[in-house]
């Protein structure tokens, strides 16, 4: 399969580039500087090229998306920052601009059983407490709430044009070398690690292997569209994670980080990390996916190598 990739060279892009390839798919990845032809052919023969382009800004790498039997939409910037007008302004842009000329190149071709994955997150449900979220579950109102819902609605307008499109609520993603963990595990291992606030809040997350595999599994399956959490089937409170995260590592995990302190340096994204949200992946469970690490400590003891 031909398969375009916006956000390919990113944490999880990476991972799926290289599992995508191995399984001989033809990859041509969007990036912002020209990076060479890629990579050689994997082991099953799949091919990376890199076209060259903005993805907020129409230009010639839109004829590789219309090329292509399968479109990855994973672009945007970094939500894990001070949450400034400035900063909230590149954040809608970068992905409704990019969504909204994907999909421009999409209507330009019509033919079938093409397929877009589009990044969206679980923070498309807002805060509901203790309360089970699954796909059924309606938008917030906060505003991560609703730059998922505008994000979510820019990626169906290719429906229009015959594709299959899929909406991927991505928990907080673990894995080495990156993501929430990269962030963490250095303040663990020096003995500052803890509890955000009351550490009540929930967390619901999935080992980046287990993403990498549901993404190629919801590529496949013709009988999969609409929204589909991708988070692990047991989300756990913020208490947990730290505790979890200090056994692992063999470090205390006993200092709490104050309410406002995570306010003081995250400003309006401080609420994403203080109240989280309870998300289960009813679509895949009910579609048969099986995860590898469907357990925090499993999927800590996998990320760090420890048994």
């Amino acid at each position: 399969m031909r398969i375009f990739l916006a956000g390919g060279t990113g944490f999880i892009g990476r991972s799926l580039t290289e599992r995508l390839q191995a399984e001989g798919h033809s990859l041509t990845l969007l990036t912002r500087s020209d990076r060479g032809p890629g990579p050689g052919p994997g082991p099953a023969g799949g091919a990376v090229r890199f076209v060259v382009g903005d993805g907020m800004v129409p230009g010639p790498w839109q004829e590789a998306v219309r090329s292509a039997g399968a479109v990855v939409n994973m672009a945007g910037a970094t939500i894990f920052n001070r949450w400034t007008a400035r900063a909230k302004k590149l954040l809608r842009e970068s992905r409704i601009r990019t969504t909204a000329n994907i999909i421009a190149a999409l209507a330009k071709d019509d033919t079938p059983g093409r397929v877009l994955l589009s990044s969206s997150a679980v923070g498309y449900y807002g805060f509901h407490g203790d309360e089970i979220l699954d796909e059924s579950a309606g938008p917030g109102d906060d505003f991560l709430a609703c730059l998922c819902r505008d994000w979510e609605n820019a990626a169906y307008r290719a429906a229009a044009a015959g594709v299959r499109v899929v909406t991927i609520r991505t928990g907080i993603v673990l894995g080495e070398k990156g993501g929430a963990l990269g962030t963490m595990a250095p303040l663990f291992r020096v003995g500052l690690g803890g509890r955000l606030g009351d550490g009540r809040q929930w967390f619901s997350w999935i080992h980046r292997d287990d993403l990498v595999s549901a993404m190629i599994f919801a590529l496949r399956r013709p009988d999969i569209s609409g929204p589909v959490n991708m988070c692990a089937p047991n989300p756990v409170r913020n208490r947990d994670l730290t505790r979890d995260l200090g056994a692992v590592l063999h470090r205390p995990a006993f200092l709490p980080v104050p309410r406002f302190a995570v306010r003081i340096a995250f400003g309006e994204f401080a609420d994403f990390l203080l109240k989280g949200q309870r998300v289960v992946p009813r679509v895949l469970l009910d579609r048969g996916f099986r995860f590898a690490a469907p357990a925090l400590p499993e999927a800590l003891a996998a990320v760090f190598g420890r048994k």
